[in-house]
């Protein structure tokens, strides 16, 4: 079916085919009970295709209000479909679609932030939830530590009720109720840090303390953060999509998302204002998500950044592409294998059965999931997907010689010249600093993998660990000598 030039949106729902789902509740009588800032893809294919599930089976209080800290993009596509959309769910064996009725309205944070800091603070938001990437909590992955020089928060702290970062309109709200005798929302982050309630409480509590120690104290004792654990692979959409989403429903959808059959999230149950009923959704509600958590990074994210990595530089544009070769395959295994013996798992969870699905997962051919979009934001990324797992390793004594490999692969990639010679768009917080060190060090392991290295930022102390050092500008030189097929071809093999 070719679709027309009407567009997605409450009044032509029934116009959908019948295959289509459509929301299963009358939309007309759902109110906001959560904020969510970051209005991206994986949100609108992870929490809030439950929160459409927690809607249908009851829970009307919980709709969302999605906030882009920048880009006007999403509130520009989504707004004039009355901010229903698609999420495409991809396997081998078809494409089911499904509109998501959980969105009530978005806004652009850059445009009116007092007004979104006013919204996060009305008695009827009891959840603010986050999907900000590493980069947009404005602190140090190592430490993970308030990065108090960040041009944000410099900007947010005098700036207090017109805020840009994440952290800031937190805070600016939480203020505005403490003034007003409210009690906090619970702020729910949803991105890949570690310990990331932990985290972001701690991010939270430093800038609200640098702004008045007695809110500081009042955001720790009273404003519970939980920690939570999500995974969905969730590819960028292209105009390919938009076409072949827009031919399904016969009408066009301006912003759908792709995504996987599986979803999984996983929420410590500490909430300071109630939640919707989650359990009802399929979220495993635990007193503890820490060993899930590190389970998914240093599985899942750690492989796929591996794959990333070397798979770019060797010429693959997706995911799927490079596990079509044997030696990434085996490559993503050995960095599960080399990880799992790391983590320490709550009786009854199969680790095995959970590796063997995350390898089903990257090789599904329905995803196309760019290894360029992956490899974005590497210094964020490194300390929690890969370098924990290093260094549990080297105190144990065991090697880390598949660790190191993806390693060298960001760092060869953060040079921003492949192996042709040609340019890397490399999208990072400190690729002007990466880039420097390259043109500093040159093609050279034994200059450029020390350089790197000393990033304090990114590796802290373990930056200077010599076992890690050695195996690291082994790694690297093998990739400059041989190229990444060969290179990850001879260590597999090894």
């Amino acid at each position: 079916m070719r679709h027309d030039s009407t567009r997605l949106g409450r009044a032509n729902l029934d116009r959908l085919p019948p295959a289509i789902r459509r929301p299963a509740y009358d939309r007309s009588r759902v109110t906001p009970g959560i904020v969510h800032l970051g209005l991206g893809a994986f949100h609108r294919a992870h929490q809030a295709v439950v929160i459409d599930d927690c809607l249908a089976a009851g829970s009307s209080s919980w709709g969302i209000v999605g906030a882009s800290l920048r880009s006007p993009d999403t509130r520009d596509a989504l707004a004039p479909q009355d901010h229903l959309y698609t999420v495409a769910v991809r396997a081998a064996e078809g494409t089911e679609h499904r509109v998501i009725g959980a969105l009530l309205d978005s806004v652009v944070a850059r445009e009116k932030p007092a007004a979104l800091v006013e919204r996060m603070a009305d008695p009827a938001i009891r959840i603010v939830s986050l999907t900000v990437t590493e980069k947009g909590y404005c602190h140090t992955p190592q430490t993970g530590d308030l990065d108090e020089r960040h041009p944000d928060v410099v900007h947010d702290l005098n700036n207090f009720d017109a805020p840009r970062s994440a952290p800031g309109f937190i805070v600016a709200a939480l203020a505005r109720r403490r003034a007003q005798g409210l009690a906090p929302f619970t702020v729910l982050c949803c991105d890949n840090l570690a310990a990331n309630g932990h985290t972001v409480q701690r991010i939270v509590t430093q800038f609200a303390a640098l702004r008045s120690k007695d809110l500081g104290k009042w955001i720790a004792d009273s404003t519970a953060f939980p920690s939570t654990m999500v995974d969905r692979i969730v590819p960028e959409t292209t105009d390919a999509d938009r076409d072949a989403v827009s031919n399904a429903l016969g009408m066009r959808d301006a912003w759908p998302v792709m995504t996987e059959p599986f979803a999984q999230w996983v929420v410590e149950d500490r909430f300071t204002a109630g939640r919707p009923d989650f359990a009802a959704a399929g979220v495993e509600l635990v007193t503890d998500v820490k060993p899930f958590e590190l389970m998914k990074l240093r599985l899942l994210n750690a492989s796929h950044s591996a794959l990333a990595y070397l798979g770019y530089l060797a010429g693959y544009e997706t995911i799927a592409d490079t596990m079509l070769d044997p030696h990434f395959a085996r490559l993503a295994a050995q960095v599960m294998e080399e990880a799992a013996v790391t983590l320490t798992m709550p009786v009854g969870t199969d680790l095995a059965a959970y590796r063997t699905s995350l390898l089903k997962r990257f090789a599904n051919p329905a995803l196309h999931h760019r290894t360029w979009q992956i490899a974005m934001d590497g210094s964020q990324k490194l300390p929690q997907r890969l370098l924990g797992a290093m260094q549990d390793r080297l105190r144990n004594n065991l090697p880390i010689a598949t660790h190191a490999l993806a390693v060298a692969g960001w760092m060869r990639y953060v040079t921003a010249r492949d192996e042709q010679g040609r340019a890397i768009d490399v999208r990072d917080p400190l690729a002007a600093e990466f880039a420097a060190l390259a043109r500093e060090a040159g093609p050279v392991a034994e200059r450029l993998a020390p350089a790197l290295l000393g990033v304090e930022k990114v590796f802290g102390p373990l930056g200077t660990e010599p076992r890690l050092r050695e195996a690291v500008t082994t790694a690297l030189g093998r990739l400059y000598k041989d190229g990444a097929r060969r290179a990850v071809e001879t260590f597999v093999s090894a």
